[in-house]
């Protein structure tokens, strides 16, 4: 058990909602409370209610999956709010070598078009080509060129002439007036796939030890998710493209505890390679845009028909039907257009007693005081794994998980009541960063926020070189 103080926050009900998305027990969602902080994420939305449910329905789904495998009952476990905020900023306290990384390219932010704002993202530089041809620009155009084009264009145009140049920018949407039908978006889908016999898994000191998890996600939702795997103790290998290398910087935050090799699944020595590798898989995690791989068999009712049993868990931006469904998304773009950054800009005017009338029409657009949807979702989409782990013991059969940063979107505007604080210590990062050496340099990260019974754990391995390590199973 876990001690508890005056300061404890019980299940709310975020809590309730997630884990009731996820399938899992209500009677265990007495296991589960919050130490709570002061000032951890503030923001108009209620982000530290999702960010704490997140990081609660996965320690609690990983307490679960601990408990089966050993026989026993299922233990409390106590989350530390300030442990939460620090992980959901856990890329801007990231020190390499003493270094700080770059966040966010010259290129990507929001920016006044004709008649209101765009959002752009230009961190990856094939990104940055597109949105710069897309606009008709050179190659080599800054941001006082690329604010001029945007000027003297309509939001709506803007959006629509990158995408097609397969460039990333949209329009930043009002409250309500969102392209994106949030309203439908689940947070969770969970599908039983096949059958087959149940697969037990043998006690062990950690929930997911001697879990395999192949690795098919980049940037910050899926590695986040992977990442946690890891720490839980699964061998989570990750597999790139040797064609579209990941940003060292960001592997640097979310590679802890992970191996990663580098296949070309378009040639044929590289598939054979990977398909021996998903012969003896547990769990594929996929964070490309529904159907990017299907041209490699790796479509969901593929995978499974070849490997029954299979857990295969699937993250993309904008959801699983409607008109965006095919786009390329990211944390930033998906707050602008779901009507995020606008609420945000609006706490920003109010809370300037100075600020023009019509700062909520023209003012700049605002953000979460983090990538909460990346952050968020990823929790989600470990706890979905673990969950299935579980249920997979018992039932057999394969499992299709499927979440979106858009439905957390929605869960955010319109499935989270703020929940009434509880005064707590004010918060401080200090305690949850932690430094270690690895082959990128001395690194200086953010603790994981999962919480166990033993207490916090920490990752087996720092990150290494992208691509660095041999394809195959330990």
């Amino acid at each position: 058990m876990t001690s508890s103080d005056a300061s404890d926050i019980p299940p709310d009900s975020a809590t309730t909602h997630a884990w009731t998305a996820l399938g899992g027990d209500p009677a265990l969602l007495g296991n589960v409370a919050y130490r709570a902080v002061s000032g951890g994420l503030p923001a108009r939305l209620p982000v530290a209610e999702l960010a704490r449910a997140t990081v609660g329905v996965c320690s609690l789904a990983a307490a679960e999956l601990g408990a089966r495998r050993s026989g026993g009952a299922v233990p409390a476990v106590r989350v530390d709010e300030g442990a939460v905020a620090t992980a959901f900023v856990s890329e801007r306290h990231l020190r390499i070598d003493g270094r700080m990384p770059t966040n966010f390219a010259p290129l990507s932010g929001f920016w006044r078009a004709a008649d209101g704002w765009v959002r752009t993202h230009a961190n990856y530089p094939h990104h940055r080509a597109r949105l710069l041809a897309a606009l008709g620009l050179s190659g080599d155009s800054g941001p006082d060129e690329l604010a001029a084009a945007l000027a003297a264009r309509p939001a709506r145009t803007i959006q629509e002439t990158v995408y097609a140049g397969g460039g990333l920018a949209v329009a930043v949407a009002e409250p309500g007036e969102s392209e994106i039908p949030l309203g439908g978006l689940p947070l969770v889908e969970s599908r039983r796939m096949g059958e087959g016999a149940p697969r037990p898994l043998l006690a062990a000191p950690l929930p997911a030890s001697g879990v395999r998890v192949l690795d098919l996600t980049r940037v910050i939702a899926g590695p986040v998710a992977t990442r946690t795997l890891a720490l839980l103790g699964a061998d989570v290998l990750r597999i790139d493209s040797p064609g579209l290398p990941e940003d060292p910087d960001a592997h640097a935050d979310t590679g802890f505890g992970k191996r990663s090799a580098a296949l070309d699944l378009g040639a044929p020595e590289g598939r054979r390679t990977f398909e021996a590798l998903l012969a003896d898989a547990d769990v594929v995690v996929i964070g490309y845009r529904p159907g990017a791989l299907d041209r490699f068999d790796l479509a969901p009712h593929a995978l499974l028909e070849r490997h029954p049993g299979l857990i295969v868990a699937q993250l993309c931006a904008w959801g699983w039907s409607g008109p965006w469904v095919g786009r390329r998304g990211f944390d930033s773009l998906v707050q602008a257009a779901t009507g995020i950054a606008a609420i945000e800009a609006k706490a920003d005017a109010d809370a300037d007693a100075d600020a023009d009338a019509d700062a909520d029409a023209g003012g700049h657009p605002g953000v979460l005081p983090a990538q909460a949807l990346d952050h968020g979702t990823g929790y989600l989409l470990a706890a979905a794994v673990l969950r299935a782990l579980t249920e997979r013991q018992d039932t057999g059969g394969g499992r299709h998980l499927r979440l979106s940063l858009a439905g957390t979107a929605s869960w955010l505007i319109h499935g989270i009541a703020p929940a009434a604080r509880v005064d707590g210590p004010a918060h401080d990062s200090a305690p949850w960063l932690a430094e270690t050496a690895s082959d990128l340099g001395t690194l200086r990260y953010a603790r994981a926020p999962i919480a166990t019974p033993a207490g916090p754990l920490d990752w087996a391995r720092p990150p290494g070189r992208l691509g660095a390590d041999a394809p195959r199973w330990l």
